[in-house]
């Protein structure tokens, strides 16, 4: 059986005949089986089927929710978690999202399944994503074996949030850069098992639309991306990592788009916007003006951008370089300055140490401070804030694999829930004390 034949003979047994998937159910995106993900030329891609996957529409989250973040050993990298929460907490604090991380290495689908209840539904989740299928797939050619105990084992994880009532952001696996070591083959070809990979997340498509989800695509963009940053970079470049499968930070940043994209965020950061002809200033809401004189604009601000900090975009080690493959700053991480009415041709514009020059053109269409300028005012309160999301994320596996799967909660489960939740309690008011108010300073001088 052809592979979408197999996909779609699967979702007529789950009970999903076509014309019911062509039928969207209330706060579903619109999705037609018939139709595909655009796909570049050349051979890399001739295989490769995947189908479209649904659109976010609105934003999914609200205002207190619990998130858990539920995956693998690449989620317990607390990479893209981390990137993840950091950002929740710096660019939407009005939301006040409770960030909890459950990766655990060599985890399958059915086995986050044995653990779900004991693990995160005790805490109550409102919002959930998850991100399995890597072991799943068994590092082998696709058998409908593997889709059909991975689909069951995610149709069961989908509905076991539901029934607790948390909304899903269903992720599909990533993709491998090679062979890893640990295949039961090695000399399997990456293709068969990005192939594999590819029909897991065709399988999460259609189960997204069935249970009526967000999905968040993680591994055509990481297919796509990698193969591009291989074309620009060298084939050294490996976005999914050196050992074919755990991604460095710029992996790790176009997963984290992936799911925040799924979220349906605005991006939205803030404006502030100058005229410098009539020598006034505003700026949007999280941000306080302070004054404007002589083209010196002060202001408070309880919004941050997402500071990467500057680095090579050839080397994956570095979140910039993921920046240059999706678009996070376009989508996710706008802080724009606007003026009107200038003047001169060219102006100087200076923000904390660093001056960069622009035309008269370009800030009147309004410029992103947070790509212009890697390092700003807010890079050491950003850096504070995420060094203490990382501590508490460290904490959160420890507290999960150590503790509750310890002989602490083999002896007494309630009792290592109770004092473990104590002392995440105090690394969460770390994160909270790090975010504070950042007084910052944009100097804007005609050249």
């Amino acid at each position: 059986m052809k592979p979408l034949a197999l996909l779609l003979s699967l979702a007529i047994l789950a009970g999903c005949s076509a014309n019911h998937l062509a039928q969207p159910s209330a706060g579903a995106a619109h999705f037609s089986i018939a139709r595909h993900e655009s796909r570049p030329a050349g051979p890399h891609f001739a295989n490769f089927h995947p189908l479209r996957a649904p659109r976010p529409r609105g934003l999914i989250l609200q205002p207190g929710d619990r998130l858990a973040i539920c995956g693998d050993s690449i989620t317990e990298q607390r990479m893209y978690s981390r990137i993840m929460e950091t950002y929740l907490t710096v660019a939407v604090p009005e939301l006040h999202i409770d960030v909890r991380q459950y990766g655990w290495s060599g985890e399958t689908a059915p086995g986050f399944l044995h653990r779900l209840t004991n693990d995160c539904l005790r805490f109550h989740p409102t919002i959930a994503t998850t991100c399995y299928g890597m072991n799943d797939h068994r590092y082998q050619a696709y058998t409908p074996e593997i889709g059909a105990q991975y689909r069951q084992a995610m149709t069961a994880i989908v509905e076991s949030f539901k029934n607790a009532g948390a909304r899903v952001v269903l992720g599909s696996p990533g993709c491998v850069g090679k062979t890893p070591r640990w295949a039961r083959d090695p000399s399997v070809n990456p293709e068969l098992l990005n192939l594999n990979l590819c029909e897991l997340r065709n399988l999460d498509v259609l189960l997204a639309r069935q249970e009526g989800v967000r999905f968040a695509d993680v591994f055509w963009p990481m297919y796509v991306e990698g193969y591009v940053a291989q074309q620009r970079y060298g084939t050294n470049y490996a976005l999914a990592g050196k050992d074919g499968v755990h991604p460095d930070w710029a992996g790790h940043l176009v997963m984290a788009y992936a799911f925040l994209h799924a979220f349906g965020l605005d991006g939205d950061i803030g404006t502030f916007t100058v005229d410098l002809r009539r020598g006034w200033a505003q700026v949007s809401p999280g941000h306080e003006l302070l004054g404007f004189t002589h083209g010196e604009l002060q202001v408070r601000s309880r919004r941050y951008p997402f500071c990467a900090p500057a680095g090579d975009p050839s080397q994956p080690n570095n979140l910039r370089s993921g920046m240059a493959l999706v678009p996070f700053n376009r989508e996710l991480n706008r802080l724009m300055l606007v003026v009107k009415h200038p003047a001169a041709r060219l102006y100087r514009v200076t923000w904390g140490a660093t001056t960069r020059s622009f035309t008269a053109h370009q800030l009147a269409k309004g410029v992103n401070l947070a790509v212009d300028f890697p390092t700003n005012p807010f890079s050491e309160a950003f850096e504070r804030v995420d060094t203490a999301v990382a501590a508490k994320q460290a904490f959160e596996t420890k507290q999960i694999k150590q503790l509750f799967h310890g002989e602490a909660g083999r002896r007494d489960m309630a009792s290592t829930v109770a004092s473990s939740e104590k002392d995440r309690a105090q690394l969460v008011t770390a994160i909270q004390d790090a975010f504070v108010p950042v007084t910052h300073t944009i100097r804007i001088e005609p050249e």
